[in-house]
């Protein structure tokens, strides 16, 4: 038991940005069945709008339990922000050219009758990785005056 809490302890920022962005995914689902299946939204505007609140429940728990940015000061968190949909913007953009490159190089398999799941997974994992690092690197970088 004790292993397993020095491990928690040693990895806690990778734990608590996997726990996190479940609940953020959660929180994707939960908003886009409200907004269209409960108040008749369109398809594409419920799917705005349910991104928009996963990445604002992401940035939120991103910065004050994963990267622990404690700072509410008007220009940082606006910086932070503006970053942080920015990178979620463009990491949008990868999963969206990736799937169907991905696909067209060879990745095209059926997985649990989905086609071309494969590279979906794959692509969702490169996307995680790289929202990761834009946030702990770009977007709540450690200044060496904090």
């Amino acid at each position: 038991m004790e292993k397993l809490k020095a491990l928690l302890i040693r990895y806690r920022e990778i734990v608590s940005y996997l726990f996190f962005g479940g609940l953020s995914t959660v929180v994707s689902w939960g908003t886009y069945a409200l907004f269209v299946g409960g108040l008749g939204l369109g398809i594409n505007t419920g799917n705005a709008l349910s991104w928009l609140c996963a990445v604002t429940f992401a940035f939120v728990t991103n910065k004050l339990w994963v990267f622990q940015s404690k700072s509410w000061q008007w220009p940082f968190w606006i910086r932070e922000a503006g970053a942080f949909f920015a990178g979620r913007i463009f990491s949008g953009l990868v999963e969206l050219g990736g799937l169907p490159l991905l696909m067209k190089l060879g990745m095209d398999q059926t997985l649990f009758g989905v086609e071309g799941f494969a590279a979906k997974v794959t692509i969702s994992i490169v996307v995680i990785i790289l929202n990761y690092f834009l946030s702990k690197f770009l977007v709540f970088r450690k200044h060496k005056d904090s």
